[in-house]
């Protein structure tokens, strides 16, 4: 089996195909099934954000599997299969790895360094071990990738380097709308992001703070977190009213169609004569606020694509140092999971081979009982812990230094050579193998939302 990861994200696809693309509801369980489901997949993971849609996959043959994953995230996504076949992108095995790990740091973000990927990370691992369809290999892949980022993270100032998406849109706002301190301020939706969104106009100094989601309750729980500086809820049937009393609105849910109308911008804006613009934030995938609103008079509307042109233009004007240090964190990760990858590869062959000569020198031993019938038992049991000694001593430095050579690249001819030397039994090797892993524990990690 062989790790496989095919996906379109923002650096191969424009956000308009992104947004056709979004998997909302329940689309991304649905997918995953598919996956696992798919022949040549023995595992199956599943990392969706409104920046990128990526299948990490454990598969036997990699042909196959990349055009059965192909004609799946076409189907589920609705996107023809010769478009999106244009955008999509393939890492096998240690470059599989490699992408991963830049994930995981925040190299592959719209925003460079930005954190919220570790969150969204951990929610694609959480489903697949919900589901069942992730088993030792990807869970191993997704823990580390884990510890990488966090690792980035702590060991370099990639932080400085990039700002979450709510930092990055709020000074598009800014330089468009005025301070944002001061102004009345309106978030659409109580998700990760939408809480995030909300607690970065809080700390920014808004004078109001108005919190609308479909589910009220949701919004509630949100204010109460938001309680010290006088976050309140409204009702979502009155977001219309709202939008008129706002002066930056930040939008983000997961709803399948538009929230905001241009309509009710329009009004919005109408009521707001003489005053600054209104200053719309669009984080949502697909868009929550109608792509009519961009040319109405009295408004600015900063989305994603918006934001995606500005990074794109920023790239790399700070940060340099900090990147470069993160991608060396990279290559040694990979190199050092690739090395453990391929030692831990041939435990099965010695494990099996250890086996085998247990059941040898048992043998042997029930042999000589039977011979020696009178045999002492203090006797036979000084002659058991001598043949058992010599038989370790003879396996210890050849196990040893097989699993050193393994580490490195080709290794795997090792344990091939083993299982023909001592004529290991194929079924014996594989029933190790086959062994189920345990799965670690969980650990908390901040953020979730949108890249």
């Amino acid at each position: 089996m062989s790790l496989l990861v095919l996906g379109l994200s923002h650096r191969t696809a424009p956000v308009g195909l992104l947004e056709r693309a979004a998997l909302t509801g329940e689309g991304p369980e649905r997918l995953l099934r598919a996956a696992a489901e798919a022949a040549p997949v023995g595992e199956a993971a599943l990392v969706s954000t409104c920046n990128r849609i990526e299948l990490y996959t454990d598969v036997d043959k990699f042909h196959a599997g990349v055009d059965e994953l192909s004609a799946l995230l076409s189907e589920h996504t609705g996107v023809g299969i010769e478009e999106l076949t244009a955008h999509l992108y393939v890492h096998y095995e240690d470059r599989a790895v490699h992408h991963l790990f830049s994930v995981a740091c925040g190299l592959d973000s719209m925003v460079v360094g930005e954190g919220q990927i570790l969150g969204q990370l951990r929610d694609g691992l959480s489903l697949a071990q919900e589901r069942g369809t992730a088993g030792r290999r990807l869970n191993e892949l997704f823990q580390q990738a884990l510890r990488v980022g966090k690792r980035a993270h702590t060991e370099t100032g990639i932080d400085k380097a990039g700002q979450s998406l709510v930092t990055f849109g709020l000074e598009r706002i800014a330089a468009a709308a005025g301070p944002i301190a001061g102004k009345r301020a309106l978030v659409v939706g109580a998700g990760s992001m939408s809480s995030l969104a909300a607690a970065t106009l809080a700390r920014a100094g808004v004078s109001e703070l108005v919190i609308v989601n479909r589910t009220q309750e949701r919004a509630e729980r949100l204010a109460t977190t938001l309680a010290e500086y006088g976050a309140r809820v409204a009702p979502f049937a009155q977001v219309g009213t709202a939008l008129a009393e706002a002066d930056v609105v930040i939008s983000c849910t997961g709803a399948a169609g538009i929230v905001l109308t241009a309509e009710e911008v329009a009004i919005a804006a109408a009521k707001r004569a003489g005053a600054t613009p209104l200053a719309l934030l669009d984080l949502a995938m697909p868009r929550d606020v109608d792509a009519g609103a961009h040319a109405l008079d009295g408004v600015h509307v900063v989305d994603l694509e918006t934001l995606a042109e500005a990074a794109a233009a920023t790239a790399g004007a700070a940060g340099a140092l900090d990147v470069e240090a993160v991608r060396r964190i990279v290559a040694q990760e990979v190199e050092s999971f690739g090395s453990a990858q391929r030692a831990a590869a041939i435990t099965p062959t010695v494990v099996a081979l250890r086996t085998k000569a247990s059941e040898v020198v048992r043998g042997e031993l029930d042999r000589l009982d039977g011979r020696l019938p009178e045999l002492d038992a203090r006797v036979r049991a000084e002659l058991a812990q001598t043949v058992n000694r010599v038989v370790d001593k003879l396996l210890h430095s050849p196990t040893v230094r097989v699993k050193q050579l393994a580490g490195e690249p080709g290794g795997a001819s090792y344990a091939e050579a083993l299982r023909e030397l001592f004529e290991l039994d194929p079924a014996a090797v594989q029933a190790v193998a086959a062994a189920p892993a345990r799965v670690p524990a969980q650990q908390p990690v901040t953020g979730g939302g949108p890249e």
